[in-house]
């Protein structure tokens, strides 16, 4: 695995997973929310946030965090592996806080972001599960978090020198 996508609703752990791979692998993490915002949550605008994908997906390798789903067929296009977080929306609202959002914006837990979070199943999830299903790469599909803890561990060891 050289280019991964993080996939999942927020609030699943996308971020966690991703910098704890990302140091595993020895490759750079990319958030796409850091990419769309700008301090203050000022967005960027279509064109700047897909300058800014566009470079990043040009790099050799990567673990990538983050739905965006207008660009998700893109992405597809250049990833090799793809985990996708389909956890249950009541874990997801329960760890809803974000560490890893762009400098500048403090976390929120408004209305509008818990009713994303629990629409997410519902709007988001088919069609992920769409483009996932005609896909041709490696996709790890995770319905809990001992799943997702046990194929990271599996991958320290065989990313460890001396491990086998």
């Amino acid at each position: 695995m050289r280019r991964v996508l993080v996939i999942g609703c927020p609030g699943a752990g996308k971020s966690t997973l991703t910098r704890a791979l990302a140091e595993t692998l020895g490759l750079p993490a990319v958030y796409l929310d850091r990419l769309w915002w700008k301090s203050g949550w000022i967005n960027r605008t279509r064109a700047e946030f897909d300058a800014r994908l566009d470079a990043a997906l040009a790099g050799d390798a990567w673990v990538m965090d983050g739905n965006y789903l207008r660009t998700l067929p893109r992405r597809l296009e250049r990833c090799d592996a793809v985990l996708f977080l389909d956890y249950p929306r009541r874990l997801c609202l329960f760890r809803a806080l974000r560490p890893d959002m762009a400098e500048g914006c403090p976390e929120r837990l408004d209305p509008a972001f818990i009713r994303w979070i629990w629409d997410f199943h519902r709007t988001q999830r088919p069609r992920v599960l769409e483009l996932l299903d005609g896909w041709k790469g490696e996709a790890h599909i995770f319905r809990s978090p001992a799943q997702c803890a046990a194929f990271l561990a599996q991958q320290k060891n065989q990313n460890t020198p001396g491990m086998e």
